[in-house]
């Protein structure tokens, strides 16, 4: 079985009660949660305080929702090193929340060598932002250990950790079973390797299929040297490799769906539900 949920802030614009109420009438089980995308909520490390946790926690079993990943977005290779500081506290203050929340994994993507985290092919590939990133990352999951939470990355073929073989290196380079992997498989897609897209699903699965903690779901096509992102079933990927994989891997794995609109989440949700259950 596979539980399926998705981006709270793409749902429905209601107050967080009966948001989380419309969520689960649509038929998901779990969200990923980026407070800081949520109106009417604060993200400010002042604010994560273990009222505000417990508040979370009781809405969302109330509505009979789990939070899947706490998002913490933040770029953990940026040069100023006061701007860095500041960044890392604020990983440590969400990975705290978490675990008062219940929530076992904080998500992040892998940044860029910059203030601005912009894109640049040449320094966010390169091996010095590498070693730059998992420096960084190192005590942020020290952290996570010691609170018992889980530390994801997300591999973005735009940031620095780009692709499987990278991903694989950093895992290996910092070597804890608190540092896992969200995968997303579009996010690993670029017109360089659109074409080759199920052998990059492939080879992500076989480099860090067993560190995969949560799945991120949606669908796309290549526009220019861009590849736009969109609800599952709306575009030309084909999911049913990574499908398997969970199904046949990740029993009761959370796999949140990313870029529904409130119109299409439920069919979307049903495309992939329909995929999963071919496998029984």
């Amino acid at each position: 079985m596979i539980q399926l949920g998705l981006r709270l802030h793409d749902s429905v614009d209601l107050p967080l009660e009966e948001r989380l109420k419309e969520v689960k009438k649509q038929g998901f089980s779990c969200a990923h949660v980026a407070l800081s995308k949520l109106q009417g909520q604060s993200s400010d490390v002042c604010a994560l305080t273990p009222g505000y946790a417990t508040y979370l926690k009781n809405t969302f079993a109330d509505a009979g929702l789990d939070i899947a990943v706490l998002g913490c977005y933040l770029n953990l290779a940026c040069p100023d090193q006061n701007l860095l500081k500041e960044t890392q506290e604020k990983y440590m203050a969400n990975i705290r929340f978490a675990s008062l929340l219940g929530c076992s994994v904080v998500g992040t993507e892998t940044g860029a060598p910059n203030n601005t985290y912009t894109y640049d092919k040449e320094a966010c590939h390169s091996d010095e932002a590498l070693g730059i990133f998992i420096k960084n990352l190192k005590p942020v999951v020290n952290y996570a250990e010691k609170m018992g939470v889980i530390m994801a990355i997300e591999p973005v073929y735009k940031h620095i950790v780009w692709n499987p073989r990278r991903a694989r290196t950093v895992l290996d380079a910092i070597d804890s079973p608190n540092l896992q992997i969200i995968f997303d498989p579009v996010n690993l897609l670029h017109y360089e390797n659109y074409d080759q897209r199920q052998e990059v699903f492939e080879e992500a699965i076989d480099l860090f299929g067993k560190d995969v903690a949560v799945i991120h779901l949606k669908d796309g096509v290549l526009n220019g040297e861009e590849v736009k992102s969109m609800g599952c079933g709306v575009g030309e990927i084909d999911l049913t490799s990574v499908l398997k994989f969970a199904h046949d891997k990740k029993p009761y794995i959370q796999a949140t769906l990313e870029d529904t609109k409130p119109e299409n989440a439920m069919s979307c949700l049903k495309h992939i539900q329909d995929i999963y259950d071919s496998f029984n």
